[in-house]
């Protein structure tokens, strides 16, 4: 049975597009390229297919994955809030390498996990990505890898590591950037308005530098982030 599609040819990515939709559908997982690293997806709804994610990976609820999305709407969606700092680096670098954790909206009806509730956001910056995910809307996605094994950078390696657990493959060709996104936790800033002026309290945590470096984000970031004992 064919698993793997190779989307630089039109049959295949129609063939794989379908196929991983209903696959998401069944509560199964899928490898998808993004900018970075190759994913590994399920419904970001489905508590089976999330516990199938975390089982492939070799992990537990205590490593929630984080969620892709194609839209800035979807971000107000699964947020309580967007700090105008948040959506200053969601302006300046999505789609594109930064995962970004904030309180995630307290009436959604899923389970990623021990969340703590918080959500981890990306937008993609790869055309297949975004448009698997205008089909499906917001998907959970970790690194296609087993635990303790370097990210796939393509979709042979990532075969290679999860096999027959995954229903579809979706073959882009190598990770543009090679390398994982970078996730700062959001989940301690404030805001408030003083004299008509919004005031912004606390601070920025580094959780993980990746593919964007820190000088980057400082262009919008400034003095927020948190100071790194």
């Amino acid at each position: 049975m064919q698993r793997l599609y190779d989307c630089a040819v039109d049959t295949d990515l129609l063939t794989g597009m379908r196929l991983a939709k209903i696959a998401l559908q069944r509560d199964e997982l899928v490898v998808l390229p993004t900018d970075t690293v190759y994913g590994l997806a399920a419904n970001a709804f489905s508590h089976k297919g999330v516990k199938a994610l975390l089982d492939a990976k070799g992990r537990t609820a205590q490593s929630p994955p984080p969620v892709l999305i194609s839209n800035m709407s979807q971000l107000d969606a699964l947020t309580e809030s967007v700090p105008q700092i948040a959506r200053s680096l969601a302006n300046t670098f999505w789609p594109g390498a930064l995962t970004m954790i904030l309180k995630a909206q307290p009436s959604l009806q899923w389970d990623l996990g021990e969340t703590k509730g918080t959500v981890a956001l990306r937008m993609p910056d790869h055309k297949i990505a975004l448009a698997l995910l205008e089909e499906t809307g917001p998907l959970a996605v970790s690194s296609a890898n087993l635990t303790g094994e370097s990210a796939a950078t393509t979709c042979q390696q990532a075969e290679g590591y999860l096999g027959a657990s995954v229903s579809a493959y979706l073959d882009g060709g190598t990770s543009p950037k090679g390398e994982a996104s970078t996730i700062l936790d959001l989940t301690s800033i404030t805001e408030s308005v003083v004299d008509g002026e919004v005031v912004t309290g606390g601070k920025i945590r580094i959780v993980r530098i990746g593919a964007l470096k820190k000088a980057k984000l400082k262009t919008v970031v400034g003095d927020l982030f948190e100071v790194q004992k």
